[in-house]
């Protein structure tokens, strides 16, 4: 069987696993102009988890290539798997690693099984086909069944393996997608957009989806419209944004009403969205001030936390105090980075000592933060340390999460409430183009491998520079709501 318009590209594993993610973005690896694409800070985090989890896997330092197979070496890196598809399509894999166990193959009394490495509490179906993938060359390679593959990941508890048969179903499974995969990357036209549009913040191609999505008016661009929104929207036969914002309120709940209350209580704020992201206006959900407490606050303190959510550890603490003039005015210009560094979660007792201090010394202020990272976090190091639950309760109680007053106060023509996306509608650009909490967080971890001092030292510098970015955004959308409410 040809395929006239794979051609002669190679057909890799990592273009399947973009496949089993996202049909758009496997046809626009093989076939897109690569200078399109953006790099992301979470294909470095993922190669960092990966590095993490095979140095504590790794009984001894693994071997390379086929000379290490054939001389029976316990672990082997670097191979090349070449093979046939049901459907006669070449394909070639890398896996991360090979295993030796007990055996008979064509190397001698051993064979090697597959090994993948999970991201995350969840085995996912990428994880299981690239593994059978994986495990399906390899027999074709040293001529013998491989019965299972070996998943491990370095996580909160430490490494966990977990053994994958291969069996008749998870074969049957890979052989279906193999053949829908090929089918796929043989049409000329591109795929359209996914409908779960959340996971193209990991991907290389999202300003190019971006773009396509917002020329289209994509259903998926509405704030609020999830994968099985979208599919229930186009079902009744609401295609896009345009003709969102101009379906009436009881069309749209009566069609709504078939697939559950929750969809058809949303109707309304549905329309109103798209209404607003249309006309690029925004709109007042209440006659009442969103953020009272700042009428008469003389200053406000601003939070932002940098963490490490695999390690469970937050690492920065960034405070900026802004004060209010006689004039009514707010000193944004004079206002005071203050960041606290918890650089070694070992120190979290006095790491919490010099937060709580901080933030006693400002209780009677607002303490502004966006999203609810913060208060969670905040009620959790203080759990830890044994601190009165009183005692927390009070630090908290003047928090103000301004996210949640947003939302609740105001629709914004964005696709996104997320800090990012609302300060770059403000026109607010961080000191340090194209940085994000990946970034922030890759900064981290490259740190912890540098001694200190020297290029240690920039990373932490460029952490707090964007933290302090993060913390001024947050007034910047503070400010907006006072100044139109």
């Amino acid at each position: 069987m040809t395929f006239p318009i794979l051609g002669s590209k190679t057909i890799t594993d990592r273009v399947f696993c973009s496949w089993i993610r996202c049909k758009r973005k496997a046809w626009l690896d093989l076939n897109q102009n690569s200078k399109e694409r953006i790099w992301s800070a979470h294909r470095a985090l993922q190669l960092d988890h990966q590095h993490k989890s095979l140095s504590e896997f790794l009984s001894e330092k693994p071997r390379r290539g086929l000379s290490a197979l054939q001389e029976g070496a316990a672990e082997v890196i670097g191979m090349r798997l070449k093979g046939i598809t049901p459907l006669g399509l070449d394909i070639e894999a890398h896996p991360p690693l090979l295993k030796k166990i007990k055996g008979k193959s064509n190397w001698g009394d051993f064979l090697y099984v597959p090994v993948a490495i999970k991201q995350g509490q969840r085995l996912t179906r990428e994880n299981r086909l690239s593994l059978a993938l994986w495990g399906y060359l390899l027999e074709q390679f040293q001529k013998v069944q491989v019965q299972y593959g070996l998943v491990i990941s370095t996580g909160k508890n430490g490494l966990e393996v977990q053994k994958i048969a291969f069996t008749k179903k998870i074969k049957a499974e890979l052989f279906e997608a193999l053949k829908k995969f090929q089918k796929d990357l043989s049409k000329e036209d591109q795929p359209g957009l996914t409908s779960d549009r959340k996971k193209c913040t990991l991907c290389s191609w999202k300003n190019y989806c971006d773009q396509k999505a917002a020329q289209e008016g994509d259903l998926s661009e509405v704030n609020g419209i999830g994968a099985k929104r979208k599919n229930i929207l186009q079902e009744i036969g609401i295609q896009n944004l345009n003709e969102l914002a101009s379906t009436s309120e009881d069309y749209l709940r009566s069609k709504l009403s078939a697939y559950g209350t929750n969809h058809e209580n949303i109707a309304s704020q549905l329309i109103r969205q798209a209404k607003v992201q249309r006309d690029l206006s925004p709109e007042k959900l209440t006659p009442n001030m969103v953020l009272p407490e700042l009428i008469s606050a003389k200053g406000v303190l601003i939070y932002d936390i940098e963490s490490d959510p695999d390690a469970r550890h937050e690492f920065l603490h960034g405070f900026i105090f802004i004060k209010r003039k006689e004039n009514g005015e707010w000193s944004v210009k004079d206002s005071e980075y203050q960041p606290i560094l918890n650089l070694n979660k070992k120190s979290e007792s006095l790491a919490w000592k010099k937060i709580k201090n901080k933030l006693n010394s400002f209780s009677d202020f607002p303490i502004l933060h966006y999203g609810e990272t913060e208060l969670l976090s905040i009620s959790q190091l203080g759990k830890n340390q044994g601190e009165n639950v009183e005692e927390v309760k009070k630090i908290i109680s003047n928090f103000i999460d301004i996210h949640s007053r947003l939302k609740e106060g105001w629709l914004l023509p964005v696709h996104s409430y997320s800090l990012k996306v609302v300060a770059k509608w403000l026109n607010f650009n961080w000191n340090q183009k194209d940085a994000n909490g990946a970034q922030a967080l890759l900064w981290w971890r490259q740190s912890q491998k540098l001694k200190a001092g020297g290029e240690a030292a920039k990373k932490l510098k460029s952490i707090l520079r964007y933290n302090h970015d993060d913390c001024i955004a947050t007034w910047k959308i503070a400010e907006w709501i006072i100044n139109n409410n």
